[in-house]
């Protein structure tokens, strides 16, 4: 079975789990076991954290059938090991002092940067885009009525009728977003501060070119790796509207061509006022 979660879940054996092994399979107990894992380094695979985020760029497949074999494995559809999330947040430190470092920020300044990556772009949206995606149920009434909709909308067109018991792990979708940020981080944050002051901030035809693209290109391949993350679950049908969201953007990425709106020029004034 592919990464999955049942609350009905099949016995192992003739009966229901054991009170102890159900304890150990409970999202609270791999939760604790991943966070206590994340301060011992020598216990982690950083090796193949980084195949990982090779092949997210080469063939991100391959690293959604890493996520089949460890549900086989160990009953672990999200990862158990913080060696991806440790390297991810080096990329983010060394890339964000670049690009304070390319648009001649402060000290201060680039740290303020730094935790607005952090806490908002990388943390804040995928915590948002994780818990839309599980369709959590919210104690608070309005937003409760907002996921109780998305609930019904994911159960009427993406969930299989044959497969009701099974729901969206919570974990598993962040660790979907963390693979489809990786990419957009590495090509807006890096490879893009090669071009920033000589080329995309020129104000010239090039530069809306040159950087629009390189956004088209960063949030395709966000969209593409979660659409590859959630066609991986075998209960989810209908996962081809992920797709969806790269109609409006072409659309969007025409329209900045055509009226000379340099969008990478906008996020540096925003992120300029953003840190002063």
């Amino acid at each position: 079975m592919l990464p999955s979660t049942s609350v009905n879940s099949p016995a192992h054996g003739n009966g229901a789990l054991s009170s102890r092994d159900a304890a150990r399979h409970t999202a609270g107990a791999k939760r604790y076991k991943y966070l206590r894992r994340l301060f011992r380094f020598r216990q982690m695979d950083f090796e193949f954290a980084a195949w990982q985020m090779l092949y997210l760029f080469t063939s991100p497949q391959r690293v959604y059938r890493n996520f089949h074999y460890r549900k086989q494995t160990k009953d672990q559809w999200a990862r158990d090991d913080p060696a991806f999330l440790v390297l991810l947040s080096i990329w983010l430190c060394v890339s964000t002092i670049g690009f304070g470092f390319v648009l001649d920020m402060g000290f201060f300044e680039t740290i303020k940067l730094l935790l607005w990556v952090v806490f908002i772009d990388c943390v804040g949206v995928g915590l948002l885009i994780s818990t839309l995606m599980c369709s959590f149920r919210c104690k608070v009434r309005l937003l409760g009525i907002f996921f109780l909709f998305l609930r019904f909308i994911s159960n009427k067109y993406l969930v299989k009728r044959q497969s009701r018991d099974y729901d969206v792990e919570w974990g598993y979708a962040f660790d979907v977003h963390l693979n489809a940020f990786y990419p957009l981080l590495v090509i807006l944050h890096f490879i893009q501060l090669f071009f920033i002051n000589h080329v995309i901030l020129t104000d010239t035809f090039i530069g809306y070119l040159v950087g629009n693209t390189l956004w088209l290109v960063a949030v395709g391949y966000y969209i593409y790796v979660t659409f590859l993350g959630y066609s991986a679950l075998p209960f989810l049908k209908n996962t081809v509207i992920l797709l969806y969201p790269f109609a409006p953007l072409i659309l969007l990425y025409g329209l900045s061509l055509a009226l000379g709106w340099n969008f990478t020029h906008t996020l540096c004034s925003f992120y300029k006022y953003r840190v002063k």
